[in-house]
């Protein structure tokens, strides 16, 4: 039997041991929670500097992409094709809102819409925006390995057009046309990705995207033209001047006759020009929007092309599914 100090002792032993443990478990707790805190922090943080709670972007890249994917597929494109692409269409679109606040973070601090923006505040350091623009491209990239070589190769050439849109507005009053090319690029893409070519048709609808996207960013850019006046940057709506909104509504006529085009070319039932006409009405509702040029107007007259894309994909899926459905009945 051990003597009362050694029983004393022992239990000391035990409950300071047992202490260490539950003291050294609470440590390693709480740098799990640090870090989880610190993980989801970061995580939220490159949500904002991607603008995932803006959605705007990915539905005007993948509008144009989902007709694209429907012609080429002719209203059944394959499904692997159909993940990669909407898939490759947040990302990309990710990458692009990151590295172009990158090379906007000494000009948005100067713009009442974009001083609010994570490199602007600080939650973000320009690092890790570069960071979040290569490993998202990446990413991307990763999923078109899953596609044909053409498609790679096309591939190469959309990174490219991404990576330069941020930096045309220090060299040219046309930084749209730059971003419609780039936007655009999803289209022979498509093409190519679906059938292992690219055919008349799908730089015919490259074109109608390009002029879209051009036109619609121009009327973003309206929204911002007195700040990017004071800070030099160039746009678009200022090469137009005071010609923007006709010039703007001109660019989109010629989206929708090249649309109007490809229809013919397609020989495609009425179901798409019904579609086509919805289009048309959006753009004349934005002309009523933007013709007094109030910033706010704009933005909401920006806002609608959403539903221009939408209406021109819902035309291409109509016929094609009346195609389907009614097989030999004439349009």
């Amino acid at each position: 039997m051990p003597s009362a100090p050694a029983k004393i002792y022992l239990h000391i032993k035990q409950y300071t041991c047992t202490s260490l443990r539950w003291l050294n478990q609470t440590q390693q707790r709480i740098r799990a929670s640090r870090q989880y805190l610190f993980l989801k922090d970061r995580l939220i943080q490159y949500g904002y500097l991607c603008r995932l709670h803006r959605r705007i972007g990915i539905y005007l890249l993948l509008w144009p992409t989902l007709w694209a994917l429907w012609v080429a597929g002719e209203g059944r494109p394959d499904w692997l094709v159909l993940l990669v692409f909407i898939t490759g269409t947040v990302l990309m679109r990710s990458a692009g809102c990151a590295i172009n606040d990158f090379a906007d973070r000494k000009y948005d601090p100067h713009v009442a819409r974009t001083k609010d923006r994570p490199l602007v505040t600080g939650t973000v350091k320009p690092a890790e925006a570069i960071g979040v623009f290569l490993v998202l491209s990446l990413c991307a990239f990763g999923l078109v390995l899953l596609m044909n070589d053409l498609t790679v190769k096309l591939a190469f050439a959309g990174v490219a057009l991404a990576a330069i849109y941020p930096f045309a507005k220090r060299f040219t009053y046309m930084p749209q046309v730059v971003l419609g090319a780039a936007f655009a690029w999803a289209v022979p893409m498509a093409f190519a990705a679906q059938t292992g070519s690219i055919p008349v048709i799908g730089w015919l609808l490259y074109t109608a995207t390009l002029l879209w996207t051009t036109a619609y960013d121009t009327i973003y850019a309206m929204v911002d033209r007195e700040d990017d006046l004071k800070i030099g940057v160039k746009s678009t709506a200022i090469l137009f001047g005071n010609a923007d909104v006709p010039l703007t509504m001109f660019l989109q006529g010629l989206a929708l006759l090249a649309l109007l085009l490809a229809g013919k070319q397609l020989q495609l039932s009425i179901w798409y020009y019904a579609g086509l006409a919805v289009a048309a009405a959006l753009i004349v509702y934005q002309y009523s929007l933007m013709r007094k040029r109030q910033p706010a107007d704009c933005f909401r007259a920006f806002l609608n092309n959403h539903y221009v894309g939408m209406a021109v994909f819902a035309g291409f899926a109509a016929h094609y599914l009346s195609v389907m459905l009614f097989p030999g009945v004439p349009s």
